[in-house]
């Protein structure tokens, strides 16, 4: 009995300690899970900390970047404006130098037109004084030999009128009347020369020159009328081009720049060659 107790008591003592030993363990494991529990969220939290603190730190970055860019973002937008400008302010400077040269140019033609015109004049009257001073010297030469011919004998009793000098001598004549500013004279021989020698090859000038009185009389509907004649009665001639053109310069001084406008484009169709049709050219472009 004795040994049957002992060795109940023993196991006893035993399953008691092997419990203890048990939850002893289970203890040891449970402080040691809570412990490595508490440091995983210590770090976690730190973690967590550290993330929050970066995001902060990029959202204040990226607001610094976003006001840096949108101040260079304004500040090529100035420059641009700036630059707009002048590229506007150079443009309208070089339109107005273009228009300028443009307006230069055509005052040069024009200059060059009239030179020529003044020149050919010139020339003309200088072959029509020699043409003048040839039957001078011939009719003195038959007065000096005492040719007594009818026409010598009228020569020696009084002066020529105009209805006794030649074609070349009348035209020579007006022409110099009107070189003079003498335009009452110049317009009566013109036009008795027009009467006498209506196929006369200076009857194309002739009308002309009328037109051009009445031009520098400032009669302007009158000139225009008379450079028609030229146009119409003399369409061969070489008058025509310059015919055209005062005709438009009379419209404008009328203030007709509608007319004008036709007759210089017309001009500039018809004759595109001719030194007048490059004034015209220039004049279109001011209209």
């Amino acid at each position: 009995m004795a040994g049957i107790f002992f060795k109940l008591t023993y196991e006893k003592g035993f399953i008691s300690a092997m419990k203890y030993s048990v939850l002893f363990l289970l203890l040891f494991f449970n402080i040691l899970c809570g412990c490595a529990l508490h440091s995983d969220v210590v770090t976690l939290e730190n973690r967590m900390s550290w993330l929050e603190q970066r995001n902060t730190n990029s959202e204040k970055y990226n607001k610094e970047l976003k006001s840096r860019l949108e101040e260079y973002i304004k500040l090529l937008d100035e420059k641009e404006q700036i630059l707009r400008k002048q590229s506007a302010e150079l443009r309208a400077m070089h339109d107005q130098l273009k228009t300028e040269m443009q307006l230069l140019s055509g005052r040069i033609d024009e200059t060059d037109y009239l030179l020529k015109q003044m020149i050919e004049n010139r020339l003309e009257r200088i072959e029509e004084a020699v043409g003048l001073n040839k039957n001078r010297i011939t009719r003195l030469e038959q007065y000096l030999n005492f040719e007594s011919d009818e026409n010598d004998l009228k020569i020696k009793t009084k002066p020529q009128s105009s209805q006794e000098l030649s074609e070349n001598e009348l035209y020579t004549v007006s022409k110099q009347a009107f070189d003079a500013g003498d335009f009452e004279t110049a317009r009566k021989g013109f036009k008795d020369l027009i009467n006498k020698f209506p196929d006369s090859a200076h009857a194309d000038n002739a009308q002309f020159w009328i037109g051009e009185i009445y031009y520098s009389e400032k009669w302007y509907e009158k000139a225009i009328v008379e450079y028609q004649k030229v146009i119409e009665k003399y369409p061969k001639g070489n008058k025509v081009p310059a015919s055209l053109l005062k005709q438009g310069f009379a419209f404008l001084n009328l203030g007709d720049k509608a007319n004008a406008r036709l007759i210089l484009q017309e001009l500039v169709k018809k004759y595109s060659e001719a030194t007048e049709a490059k004034i015209a050219t220039k004049k279109l472009k001011e209209l």
